[in-house]
């Protein structure tokens, strides 16, 4: 995979700060060139890339006597108009369908004529403007997460140790998928339970996101390979919920009296489905005290520990943790 098609990219484009920081972008869309500093662009594959002016914002406002414009690819050879690369007469390129393989430098060089008028004495300028094109993957869709822990305290480092640990196992728990947790983030609130003080809880977001480190190997060399990575992405999600739902079993069965001052907190486990960067609400409250119920009406207890005895094990261990840590 080459080290261009990373998520950090994905991110910083989504966020418009790429264009935003190394080029001029106007109203119609065009890209222009900063002399001495590459643009840098982000692409969805197999989408058009902006159309790229082989000028500078301030040049484009003055007249330019005889230009000339000379396109390099990033495999260092000359560009030419063809079903993929657009350029038109006036120096502008686009390129159609942009693919992983065409990501890399564009060069183009300006050639124009500057002319004294008193004694049409001509002078040949040449300018070079650079544009460093990176070609990104956008899943489907992915999952936006969320879920709460009671705490001791909202100061102190056993907050931040308890999502670290989380991140974790909730990374392990999906690696074989190559899906991983991004944008994690927790902030910590006083509660007040209905007949009850006041608690501290952490509340916990986080998204599953389908292109981890290393995904492009569960593709099998296919050129697109949008349905395996949603077949990994559900998955993900199955296992994350089933996870959550051993935390709430353990919750209920595992302590006696005493319950540590760190703990899940039952029917707090929340999903929402991200399409094409929307949020949509799906109100999937998995944990609540209905499905535990039926849960354990038809003995699916026994089940839960035979089938995912590995998920369990990762549940008893965060559990351990949180019991060390509370009490």
């Amino acid at each position: 995979m080459r080290a261009w098609v990373l998520l950090s990219a994905v991110l910083w484009y989504l966020t418009g700060a790429g264009g935003r920081r190394s080029s001029e972008r106007t109203s119609k869309g065009f890209i222009y060139g900063k002399p001495g500093h590459p643009v840098k662009l982000y692409v969805k594959l197999h989408h058009h890339s902006p159309v790229l002016v082989c000028m500078d914002f301030r040049r484009a406002k003055k007249e330019t006597v005889d230009p000339t414009y000379i396109w390099i690819g990033p495999n260092e050879k000359p560009l030419t108009g063809n079903n993929q690369i657009n350029i038109t007469k006036t120096g502008k390129l686009m390129v159609k369908d942009f693919l992983e393989a065409l990501s890399g430098l564009y060069t183009c060089t300006l050639t124009y004529k500057t002319v004294k008028a008193e004694t049409q004495e001509e002078t040949i300028v040449k300018q070079r403007y650079d544009f460093m094109i990176f070609a990104y993957r956008e899943p489907d869709y992915s999952y936006q997460m969320a879920v709460r822990f009671t705490t001791k305290s909202c100061e102190g480092r056993y907050n931040d140790l308890l999502f670290r640990v989380l991140k974790k196992i909730l990374d392990n728990l999906i690696s074989d998928l190559s899906c991983h947790v991004i944008e994690p983030s927790y902030k910590c609130h006083f509660v007040k339970i209905p007949k009850h003080g006041l608690i501290h809880e952490l509340f916990i977001a986080f998204q599953v996101n389908p292109f981890a480190p290393g995904w492009k190997g569960a593709c099998n060399d296919s050129a697109d390979c949008e349905d395996i990575t949603n077949h990994n992405i559900l998955q993900a999600r199955d296992r994350i919920e089933e996870f959550f739902r051993s935390q709430a079993y353990i919750y209920y069965h595992d302590f006696n009296k005493t319950i540590p001052a760190m703990h899940f907190v039952d029917h707090s486990f929340q999903v929402w489905l991200v399409v094409l960067g929307l949020l949509v609400l799906m109100l999937m409250l998995l944990v609540k005290t209905a499905f535990l119920s039926i849960f354990m009406e038809l003995n699916l207890a026994h089940k839960l520990q035979t089938k995912n005895r590995n998920m369990k094990t990762r549940g008893e261990s965060i559990v351990t943790c949180l019991w060390r840590w509370g009490t």
